[in-house]
């Protein structure tokens, strides 16, 4: 009897012993190549310099992570100004930190539970804030993910002269991602200009066309694009037969980022041989134009007589 029993306790502490002299397998297929400076701190157990880390005094909202793993880590909620120098925190995401105590019994280290990258140490009784803990982290152990979403507006808006704007909302009516057009006149003296008017060549407006379009579907380069393989912009105030200042060429922008995108079309134009003479303008009032001009082809049955499509990009 005694002999089984010291059998069985034979075998007990072997398994034991076999389950303690295997560690846990930790997959690092996923795992970020860390330059030499973050292995330093983070597989080496180093400390960045105080006050050098980028997040020391930064407190927008989102979460911070494990640079090398992606484990979400502490929240923006649990971040505080202490003056430490590093990163502080005064709570972790429930299992995602690990502490262990210094071999020197000093202080506490943390490490990413997931992946057991060194984070910092954490700190008690220090009474920053009513939870008196601070997790003291390096910068450099982090990764940030903004809360703040970045969503594109719903619609966004073009406008662009080219000849009679029969055509150009023709076209334009048929490319994608465009939700609505309207033709009318910018760019003159005088309220309420009429087609008239405008066609006098004394108010100085430009035959044109507002594009609503979905930035989710296209975006304004591909509107301007277009606008240029749909009309000569090589012609000086005229297009096809149609001739005068109110059928110039011209783009008018709504703001600094349409100017840009629009010049820098100009120029690929121009070093591949085109002579453009388009106009790249702020714009002014649009003026809606009378209701017979609006969606003209569409309601005569007909096809544009001096726009042609020609591919230029």
């Amino acid at each position: 009897m005694k002999n089984s029993i010291c059998f069985v306790l034979f075998i007990l502490v072997s398994v034991s012993g076999c389950t303690q002299n295997n560690p846990v397998k930790i997959d690092t297929m996923n795992f970020k190549k860390l330059t030499l400076q973050e292995e330093d701190v983070i597989v080496n157990k180093g400390t960045e310099p105080p006050f050098s880390g980028k997040y020391v005094d930064f407190f927008e909202d989102g979460t911070y992570k494990c640079k090398r793993c992606g484990a979400v880590l502490f929240t923006s909620d649990s971040k505080f100004k202490s003056e430490c120098g590093w990163p502080s925190f005064d709570d972790a995401i429930p299992g995602a930190v690990k502490k262990t105590p210094d071999p020197d019994g000093m202080r506490t280290e943390i490490t990413c539970a997931r992946c057991g990258a060194h984070l910092g140490h954490v700190f008690t009784g220090e009474g920053f804030t009513a939870k008196n803990t601070r997790y003291c982290v390096n910068s450099i152990s982090m990764d940030f993910s903004s809360a703040k979403v970045k969503m594109k507006p719903a619609t966004d808006t073009a406008i662009v002269a080219g000849g009679c704007f029969w055509g150009v909302e023709y076209y334009m009516q048929k490319a994608a991602g465009v939700i609505s057009t309207e033709v009318g006149y910018i760019g003159g003296s005088g309220d309420n200009p009429t087609y008239e008017k405008v066609c006098s060549h004394t108010t100085g407006y430009a035959e044109a066309v507002r594009i609503i379009f979905d930035p989710n579907k296209t975006n304004y380069e591909n509107v301007i694009k277009l606008f240029f393989e749909i009309h000569d912009p090589t012609q000086l105030n005229r297009q096809g037969p149609d001739m005068g200042d109110q059928y110039r060429s011209a783009v008018f922008y709504l703001n600094s980022e349409q100017k840009g995108t629009a010049e820098k079309l100009i120029d690929i134009l121009k070093k591949k041989g085109f002579k453009v003479v388009t106009q790249v303008v702020p714009a002014t009032m649009f003026w809606k134009a009378e209701d017979y001009h609006q969606n003209y082809y569409a309601k005569n049955d007909e096809s544009p007589y001096c726009h042609i499509y020609v591919k230029r990009f």
